[in-house]
């Protein structure tokens, strides 16, 4: 280990549309907090990032926005979510020094001109030698399964932004799907339900907060009634509504049916024989999406195949990335090719 190596931190980062993950060589995950920015309007200055930003989420007076600086799992403000990524990892090292290399998973459907703004990001923010990694593949390595085989192994990674589904044979992704559908579009249906029903407004933090204790996919065991806090849309006033566990579900049943339809796509498109080994071996599911109550039991039930789910799926990309950086020579096959312009 040369000198160098004191002073330079290799780190792999899973930047999500929801929440953004840093693992860092030789200490494991170091950074877990919502992917949210607050800034000053006039002059365009940072003055929170993560968990104290999403304390701020709408509670800012006219002078702060806050904000998500990534949408649908890719660089919606570019020079938000390079500031962004410079506090977080300012964050992490208690003397900043920039990072020698970095991986980042991005989503399998992303285009040249994203993948430019996220490697672009990273670089800005200091990073000397940026590798993208595809989410699905970054899950796969993240929960044990080795890429190499020539078996097939399906996963599905429903994050924040995008819902990623790829077959993996090989070292590559053989058959994938990804839609920007997934649980920011769940969160959102609650708000809507609540607009369209009851006529009342309640905040995102409020609405995920609801997904989380008493969304599900399947009818629960003891259904449930909650009390909700929002504001009346006609009086203008705040109210307190009641409701059942069973039109949350109902207003959860259309961004879960496009997650369903995608991975009955992508199943139409897998080869026979990988197709035969995801019979056996069953899908994993990965990604905060995959912890909605009763989803497994679900997408077994409509597609016939097991289907379990990972161990700390929320963990799972950024943990795959952190192996990949360990030993980058072993995987550079799984590694994104970029095109320089």
């Amino acid at each position: 280990m040369g000198i160098f190596n004191l002073f330079t931190a290799d780190i792999a980062v899973d930047l999500g549309t929801a929440t953004t993950l840093i693992w860092m060589k030789g200490k494991g995950i170091v950074l877990n907090e919502p992917s949210i920015v607050t800034y000053d309007k006039s002059t365009r200055k940072i003055v929170a990032i993560g968990k104290e930003a999403k304390e701020m989420l709408g509670r800012t007076h006219k002078d702060l926005q806050t904000i998500r600086p990534l949408k649908d799992g890719v660089i919606a403000d570019f020079e938000m979510a390079e500031g962004m990524l410079r506090e977080f990892i300012k964050k992490i090292h208690v003397n900043w020094f920039p990072s020698r290399r970095v991986v980042i998973s991005v989503p399998s459907g992303v285009t040249e001109v994203e993948k430019r703004a996220v490697r672009d990001s990273a670089e800005h923010a200091g990073a000397k030698e940026v590798h993208l990694i595809p989410e699905p593949m970054a899950a796969a390595i993240g929960i044990g399964i080795d890429v190499s085989e020539p078996y097939g192994n399906m996963i599905i990674d429903i994050g924040g932004g995008t819902t990623e589904i790829a077959v993996i044979a090989l070292s590559g992704i053989v058959t994938q799907e990804s839609i920007r559908i997934a649980g920011d579009e769940m969160t959102n249906a609650i708000i809507q339900l609540f607009k369209k029903s009851y006529n009342v407004l309640i905040g995102e933090r409020t609405a995920e907060d609801i997904k989380c204790e008493v969304g599900s996919a399947m009818p629960l065991e003891e259904e449930v009634t909650i009390q909700v806090k929002g504001r009346d849309l006609v009086t203008g006033i705040p109210k307190i509504v009641e409701v059942s566990s069973v039109e949350i579900r109902e207003a959860l049943n259309e961004p879960i049916i496009a997650i369903i339809d995608a991975i009955k796509l992508a199943l139409e498109r897998t080869p026979p024989e990988l197709a035969a080994d995801i019979l056996d071996r069953g899908i994993m599911l990965t990604g905060g999406g995959s912890l909605l109550k009763g989803l497994d039991e679900r997408i077994k039930m409509e597609t016939g195949l097991p289907v379990h789910v990972a161990e700390d799926p929320i963990t799972a990309v950024v943990r795959g990335a952190g192996k990949v950086l360990e030993n980058l020579e072993a995987y550079s096959k799984v590694l994104l090719k970029s095109q320089r312009y």
